[in-house]
């Protein structure tokens, strides 16, 4: 790792501020990036990283300060300008074209800049940079056939095909096996060999410490500190994130499984152009267990969800709950039984973001006692119930009547747990319920399920995060294309094994 030649950064923002209407999303940041270093942008969920990035992308114009390449001070007017200037940037979600192939999406963003190329030079160039980055890809395929890993690859290849001198990542590795991100960790690594310099947005405090040389750390809109990461450990980074001690592993005593709670039983569902996309699922969840479910995104989780909650219908097979058969049942009948659900997307499917906190609190209970009276909500009852929950789920707000969309993603998700949880239930199904959460809001949802798992409730938890998984399950179950491909002890399996499995490779594990 080296600084520019003239002993400048390459990249050097002083004191640069971004507001939002009168919230201040971007206090006075500085920071520097040398040339081909991979420097880490840390913080909670709405401290400040994806918006600073956004301003050195050019897709957010700051209000004031100043960004210098090389000692000469630029101001962007649009990506595609940052993108001239040498920045490029690989979001978390994907901008592809995908009925396009490879090359001709990697044109596209070319051509935008002015540049004309033909196929076959750019197909022979890519080629050239995968076997440089050792990445299996054929130029000539279509997006739409390619696993998300490979699409992850298809954007940073825009970005090398560019010629970029500082490319920011935006959590790459969301949704990659261990294998994959493994490999991306390596390519970049070889990418500041060649004195490309990587600022990489991660929440996986695990990755800054094996991938970075150094850790910005974001806290409520400002810089609190930047510190060579070798010299650091995962707790440091933690406490200065939050600004107070943090508890990583699981605080959980052996369980004791009990009788079977929910049992799911050769089940299918197969979509309108008649493609299978859950086949044969086979899974039981037992009073006092925490289940994960381990597997890459796109592999059957999202319907496999909305089946067991009643959104979409099972073509074929049941689903006991407590012994009773829930199998297509409504969506409300299936919560009176006593299924609780956090769904993977908390804003559009678990909330009414336009609604306020204590309608959030009832919602699906509307219509029960002790809320309404013959026809009418009873008003001082859904306050009563919004001010006990925001006390004990410890939700950030500032009352009850606080339109649900100015919450912060974790307090977001303390209202459905809190809502969910209120009731009386036998088990709750949760998909990806920490994502994108920073670490205290995480630590917080971990021992909620560890305590509902003590206290005779089961947990499925599908996740695409692995060490999540391992962290809280008892159990793994590992899914790839819609079925089942193993189902283990969580302290009798290695993360190697459950991330071939997620891959498909069930031929490579003995």
């Amino acid at each position: 790792m080296n600084d520019s030649q003239d002993g400048t950064f390459l990249l050097e923002v002083n004191n640069l501020n971004k507001a939002f209407g009168d919230f201040l999303a971007n206090d006075h940041i500085s920071f520097e990036l040398k040339r081909g270093e991979i420097h880490c942008l840390l913080g909670e969920n709405g401290a400040g990283k994806s918006t600073f990035a956004k301003c050195l992308y050019g897709a957010y114009s700051y209000d004031s300060g100043s960004i210098k390449i090389n000692n000469k001070e630029i101001r962007f007017s649009s990506p595609r300008d940052a993108i001239h200037h040498g920045i490029g940037m690989v979001h978390q979600h994907f901008v592809l074209v995908p009925t396009m192939t490879v090359v001709e999406n990697i044109i596209v963003g070319v051509e935008k800049k002015g540049i004309s190329i033909g196929i076959k030079e750019a197909t022979n160039k890519v080629l050239a940079l995968c076997e440089k980055f050792n990445v299996d890809l054929d130029p000539g395929s279509v997006i739409s056939t390619l696993s998300v890993g490979k699409q992850q690859w298809v954007e940073i290849l825009k970005t090398l095909f560019s010629g970029v001198e500082i490319l920011i990542l935006d959590e790459p590795t969301a949704s990659l096996t261990p294998q994959e991100s493994e490999q991306l960790f390596n390519v970049i690594k070889k990418m500041t060999k060649d004195g490309t310099s990587v600022i990489f947005i991660t929440h996986k405090l695990n990755e800054v410490i094996a991938v970075s040389d150094r850790t910005t750390i974001f806290r409520k809109s400002k810089v609190v500190a930047t510190v060579t990461t070798s010299k650091t450990t995962k707790v440091e980074l933690a406490n200065m994130m939050v600004g107070r001690n943090v508890h990583f592993d699981v605080q959980k005593t052996a369980n004791n499984p009990g009788s079977p709670i929910l049992e799911i039983h050769d089940l299918h569902m197969v979509n309108n152009h008649k493609r299978a996309l859950l086949n044969g699922i086979n899974l039981v969840v037992r009073e006092n267990e925490i289940l994960g479910i381990a597997g890459v995104g796109g592999n059957g989780q999202v319907e496999l969800f909305d089946i067991l909650v009643g959104v979409m219908k099972a073509t074929k097979g049941s689903i006991r709950l407590a012994g009773e058969d829930i199998t297509n049942l409504s969506v409300e009948k299936i919560a009176q039984k006593g299924l609780a659900s956090v769904p993977a997307d908390r804003m559009s499917q678990g909330l009414l973001l336009e609604f306020s906190v204590e309608e959030n609190l009832i919602m699906g209970n509307q219509r029960r006692s002790p809320f309404i009276n013959n026809i009418f909500l009873r008003k001082d009852q859904i306050r009563a119930n919004a001010l006990a929950l925001i006390k004990e789920y410890e939700i950030d707000t500032t009352g009850p009547t606080q339109i649900a969309s100015r919450l912060s993603g974790g307090n977001l998700q303390k209202v459905i747990l809190a809502r969910e949880l209120s009731r009386k239930i036998t088990c709750l199904v949760a998909n990806c319920p920490t994502r994108g959460l920073d670490v205290g809001a995480i630590e917080y949802i971990h021992k909620r399920f560890v305590d509902l798992r003590n206290n005779g409730i089961g947990v499925l938890l599908i996740s695409e995060d692995l060490d999540e998984i391992f962290n809280v399950a008892d159990r793994i179950a590992v899914i790839f294309q819609g079925e089942i491909m193993g189902t283990f002890q969580t302290r009798d399996v290695s993360r190697e094994v459950v991330g071939l499995l997620m891959a498909g490779a069930k031929d490579k594990v003995h």
